[in-house]
């Protein structure tokens, strides 16, 4: 529930707005805007007395939230979201992102090569996964710490943020010493005490759509992190399961422009699982950006016949490079740009991109 006071309602009315909230057990959350304040109320369970709210001095408007989630609604707050990776990398407004790398960190030679090949390229953001989560026990789990230790040395090298996943609690504060942004995977999207342990780490977060879930259960679960008072959420759509075999998971487009129209948090598209396909990725990549996609993860390996996970869904340097070229167009003809890459570090120097 939002209270909307009049314009140029007096701080005492305001604060006796938040005073009744609280004293009906509620959270009342004051914000200030340009022309008028509004203050949320957390907590609803439906038998809120909007009455007793709306015959309080001062009060324009209550506006009942039908959503069952509220902090990330637009009803909340109708100005999109920024999250902030690293300077110069931001995820929303006109810019739109380019985040790549491989599935799995598995030696320094080749995080460190992909993360210079995908710079080269024009990411501004390298992604590899320390953890995995496997669907068979004995698939490559990762390597772990010594993973987070890697992806630490390929960013001192390119100057590119990392993005990698946690699988549980104890894994996320791992995780949050060493990362620029926190992954939540799709089979944890509704761990909801992996959730609360995020939302209090400070981090930005990437949260991934669960195979089975709706955009509302998406949109749910990036509630508990708001909840927790951490605002710097950025929303993924990787395809949900189907009934068609053709393709791993079904892609689902139309989240996008739903997503920007419910919430105010971005939304970025990861067509490499989306479609499993590595000859699937680029189109539905250049389809995501044009859907209004406010950045996209690939998976791109130097050599991903030799990949410990995901290669028949991972691009080649080369091939990624390409994707890059045309996505140009793309933005620009939607009134957007791609985010420029981060300034290199000193003593650094860049690799060539290729086939492999």
């Amino acid at each position: 529930m939002l209270v909307v006071m009049r314009h140029g309602a007096a701080p005492s009315e305001i604060e006796r707005v938040v005073r009744t909230i609280e004293e009906m057990g509620y959270e009342a959350r004051p914000m200030p805007g340009a022309q008028r304040t509004a203050v949320g109320l957390v907590g609803n369970d439906g038998r809120v007395d909007a009455s007793r709210i709306e015959a309080l001095p001062g009060v324009a408007q209550v506006i009942h939230v039908t959503q069952p989630y509220k902090q990330v609604s637009r009803e909340w707050r109708p100005e999109d979201t920024i999250v902030t990776l690293a300077p110069g990398v931001r995820v929303g407004g006109p810019e739109v992102v380019i985040i790549a790398g491989p599935c799995s960190v598995e030696s320094e030679e080749q995080i460190v090569t992909a993360a210079h090949q995908v710079r080269a390229a024009g990411a501004v953001a390298l992604r590899g996964g320390a953890f995995k989560p496997r669907t068979s026990p004995y698939s490559f789990q990762g390597l772990g710490e010594r993973g987070l230790e890697l992806l630490a040395v390929a960013r001192a090298e390119t100057g590119l943020p990392i993005v990698t996943e946690a699988m549980d609690e104890a894994g996320a504060h791992l995780v949050a010493e060493v990362a620029d942004c926190i992954q939540i995977g799709a089979r944890n999207m509704q761990n909801y005490s992996l959730l609360r342990t995020v939302g209090r780490l400070g981090k930005p977060v990437l949260l991934k759509r669960g195979m089975a879930a709706t955009v509302s259960d998406l949109l749910l679960a990036a509630e508990y992190i708001l909840a927790e008072g951490n605002s710097q959420v950025i929303l993924c759509e990787r395809g949900v399961r189907s009934f068609d075999p053709a393709v791993r998971n079904m892609f689902d487009l139309t989240a996008i422009p739903i997503v920007h129209k419910l919430s105010h948090l971005p939304i970025i598209a990861d067509p490499s699982h989306g479609t499993g396909l590595r000859d699937q990725v680029t189109p539905m990549a250049r389809a995501a950006v044009a859907a209004g996609a406010d950045g996209i993860l690939v998976e791109v390996h130097p050599t991903p016949d030799r990949a410990l996970s995901d290669g028949a869904q991972s691009l080649y340097p080369g091939q990624f490079a390409e994707l890059v070229g045309e996505l140009r167009p793309i933005v620009s003809a939607i009134g957007r740009t791609l985010t420029p890459v981060p300034a290199r570090p000193a003593g650094t120097e860049p690799v060539a991109v290729g086939y492999g």
